[in-house]
């Protein structure tokens, strides 16, 4: 998108207020369909650190996305970014991770979206 969509930057503003946690979306970026809830950023980057400090060979990267302080420009705008939780990758009938996933993604390279996440099926 050349200028982000108000009613998503809405969205993804009401979720880093930490009114909500629990909206479902689904997102058409890159070509990709991603589904599932949103986050706020600093919960998601929690998230992700403990997973990091879990692993034996990633642990030392750990500590980049415990920082929950916004450093850059976008700390007075609108948010530019969605957190993704429990999210997939939807390829076909199949959603990648089975588990889902932790995704971020730019609001400025969202192409499409809807409210809700998509169901898959392995059969």
């Amino acid at each position: 998108m050349s200028k982000p969509d108000e009613l998503l930057v809405d969205i993804a503003a009401m979720v880093e207020s930490g009114q909500s946690n629990q909206m479902s979306l689904t997102v058409v970026t890159g070509g990709a369909v991603i589904t599932g809830r949103l986050a706020p950023e600093a919960v998601w980057r929690q998230r992700v650190s403990e997973v990091l400090n879990d692993s034996e060979r990633l642990s030392e990267f750990s500590g980049i996305f415990g920082t929950t302080t916004r450093t850059t420009k976008e700390d007075d705008g609108p948010p530019r970014h969605l957190h993704f939780h429990v999210a997939r990758i939807l390829q076909g009938t199949v959603g990648i991770p089975e588990t889902g996933g932790m995704y971020r993604v730019s609001i400025d390279d969202v192409t499409a979206w809807t409210v809700g996440d998509f169901s898959y099926s392995d059969h």
